[in-house]
């Protein structure tokens, strides 16, 4: 198994035992798509607050005593996640976006040859170390 096939396995393992503690986005969380990851947890928290106020007691509630129509959306939204956690981790694995191809519109970068780093080649500099494109220090 590749680093990149491994790090799919990861997200979702993550991602399945942030469900299983019911915390939503933590797969997106380790694949750094915090947005993604923000999202999730927002969506599934506030869910399962609307949830709650509506089908149950809030003061009486315990964990076991949560019906159904409370339950099973917040199980389906924590599936779902990870689900959408496979999918991008998938999709950051090929390297390209949507169905596994390359991104249309990938920005090409230059190795700066001062300290090495990558950066955008319209750039007459090196953002990270502010040396010239054409002088190497």
């Amino acid at each position: 198994m590749g680093d990149r096939e491994r790090r799919v396995v990861v997200a979702v393992v993550v991602s399945v035992v942030g469900a299983v503690i019911g915390v939503a986005g933590a797969g997106h969380a380790y694949l750094r798509e915090w947005g993604r990851a923000f999202v999730w947890f927002s969506l599934v928290l506030g869910a399962g607050l609307v949830l709650i106020a509506s089908f149950a007691d809030p003061e009486t509630v315990t964990l076991s005593t949560l019906p159904l129509r409370v339950t099973g959306p917040i199980v389906l939204l924590l599936t779902l996640n990870t689900v959408d956690t496979y999918y991008v981790a998938r999709r950051s694995a090929t390297g390209g976006v949507g169905r596994g191809g390359p991104a249309p519109d990938a920005e090409r970068t230059v190795a700066c040859p001062s300290c090495g780093r990558e950066y955008d080649p319209e750039l007459s500099f090196c953002p990270w170390c502010a040396g010239s494109r054409d002088e190497k220090r």
